[in-house]
């Protein structure tokens, strides 16, 4: 009798509760897989292999390390030691370390064989780590004599139900036997950006399931691994956003005025350009002055603390306290380090998640550009980012520094104009002995505006627009954006 959708059962999954690499795999291993975790010394293998067992444990599971050609048993828990997931209790009961060394000295493969069979047979265990593929297949005498080996693995694992993790070093420049016959095969890599370093992870192949494909950034805290997937993968099918019905303030009733709605569409996203000092930062300080229960806010920032904004904002006449107090407002501040782009973008959805987020600032998007080591993804990157911020809702204001003082053409990193609903120009000007801030509003999505000069006035008694600006003499005219990718300067237009 042929099988059928309907009397084929669904396999079953064993999460790894590894945060992130779930999300990679969609759901987490397969009971009775086996599995090949590749790359070179001080990857993360052995750290990833521990945390998975220790997690298992915990949730009531049981596995079994086995090593061949390693670190001694003592070493090892005296490295894992500090690590939020390693628990001492669960050994030897939810865990078991044991040595198959001597085994595989003595009596090769068979021996090897035997060991794992005893371990899964007596110990009951559902998740079995072997340690040292390496060795296993320096002992193969051919490389018919490994596929048998790893065949008798993968009978063994389906007879006793027991997702099985073969860990080797090298990286995947050879095809090997072994590759061909395994489940799944994972490779991690540690790799150097001229001074920096970055650590990825790749699911090469995965029977039974689509997993996010490409490589993927993870880091090793004393929390163990996390895998940050990225973001144009994760959220690469284009999600139905929030209604953008209605309209939310900027915080400046003056700036309101200029657009037609009254205010930036609900669920939009907002990018205010210019060079230092001409009051992006003010500007989202009263955007967020704005943030109530009903409409959370959260400051994203790099550059500026919490204290200092806040001193800022006090300087603006603005309250910020009071949202502040009834946790309607956050501040959340990653002063400059080496930050990985995709880890950015997770912290950040996962605050705007847990806030309900409708007032969102990232101050400083030049942030996220320096913590990317691929600039060439960085347009896709914010394009995913940007609609699922839009998803969830939040009305995104970010700032974006232009290297020119005084200029009338602003660059726009890596088409920045193309993914955001509205841009808003900052500018200084020079004119009889004095310099002036102007605004003017260059893009607003499916809504009108005055797309006008506008003078802009900051006091103590906040930002506001004091009216249209007429200039007479030399003054540097207007001009609309320009990519950063184009030419620098236009005929005509100084540069």
């Amino acid at each position: 009798m042929s099988a059928t959708s309907s009397n084929v059962l669904a396999l079953e999954r064993v999460p790894s509760r590894i945060p992130g690499l779930d999300v990679l795999l969609g759901g987490g291993f397969f009971r009775s897989g086996v599995y090949i975790v590749q790359g070179h010394p001080g990857s993360g293998k052995t750290i990833l292999a521990n945390q998975l067992c220790y997690r298992h444990a915990a949730d009531g599971g049981r596995a079994v390390y086995v090593t061949l050609l390693a670190e001694s048993h003592s070493r090892m828990l005296q490295h894992i030691r500090g690590l939020s997931f390693f628990d001492e209790s669960v050994i030897p009961n939810g865990l078991s370390y044991i040595s198959a060394f001597h085994d595989l000295e003595t009596e090769g493969l068979k021996g090897l064989m035997s060991v794992l069979r005893r371990e899964m047979r007596a110990r009951n265990v559902s998740v079995l780590v072997l340690d040292g593929l390496v060795a296993a297949a320096e002992a193969a005498e051919t490389d018919g004599a490994l596929k048998k080996f790893i065949h008798e693995v993968q009978t063994s694992a389906v007879f006793h139900g027991c997702t099985v993790f073969l860990l080797t070093s090298g990286s995947m420049q050879r095809v090997n036997a072994e590759h061909t016959m395994v489940d799944g095969l994972i490779e991690l890599e540690d790799r150097l950006y001229d001074a920096r370093a970055e650590r990825t992870i790749q699911v090469r192949k995965f029977r039974g399931a689509g997993p996010l494909r490409g490589k993927h950034a993870f880091r090793i805290t004393d929390d163990g691994l996390e895998v940050f997937p990225r973001i144009e993968a994760l959220y690469g099918q284009p999600a139905e956003p929030a209604p953008l019905d209605g309209t939310t303030s900027t915080g400046v009733p003056s700036l309101d005025a200029l657009l037609s709605a009254g205010g930036l569409p609900r669920a939009s996203a907002t990018v205010v350009i210019g060079s230092t000092g001409t009051g992006k930062t003010s500007l989202a300080l009263h955007y967020l002055s704005r943030s109530s229960t009903d409409a959370p806010g959260l400051m994203f920032g790099f550059f500026e603390s919490p204290a200092r904004l806040r001193m800022k904002a006090t300087a603006l006449g603005l309250d910020l306290r009071t949202p502040e107090a009834e946790g309607a407002l956050r501040f959340t501040w990653l002063p400059q380090g080496e930050y990985v782009l995709d880890e950015l973008a997770h912290r950040l959805l996962a605050t705007v998640r847990e806030q309900g987020t409708r007032r969102l600032v990232i101050d400083g998007l030049s942030g996220f550009f320096e913590a990317s080591t691929h600039p060439e993804r960085t347009g896709r990157f914010f394009s995913c980012l940007v609609n699922e911020l839009r998803r969830l809702g939040a009305c995104v204001l970010m700032t974006l520094e232009t290297r020119d003082v005084v200029s009338s053409v602003v660059s726009t990193p890596y088409g920045v104009s193309a993914f955001v609903d509205n841009l808003l120009y900052l500018r200084f000007v020079e004119h009889c002995g004095q310099v002036k801030r102007l605004l003017t509003v260059t893009k607003m999505r499916d809504s009108d505006f005055d797309p006008g000069l506008h003078e802009m006035v900051i006091t103590a008694a906040g930002l506001s627009v004091a009216g249209r600006y007429t200039a007479d003499g030399d003054v540097i005219p207007s001009a609309s954006p320009v990519d950063a990718n184009a030419s620098p300067s236009r005929p005509g237009l100084p540069t």
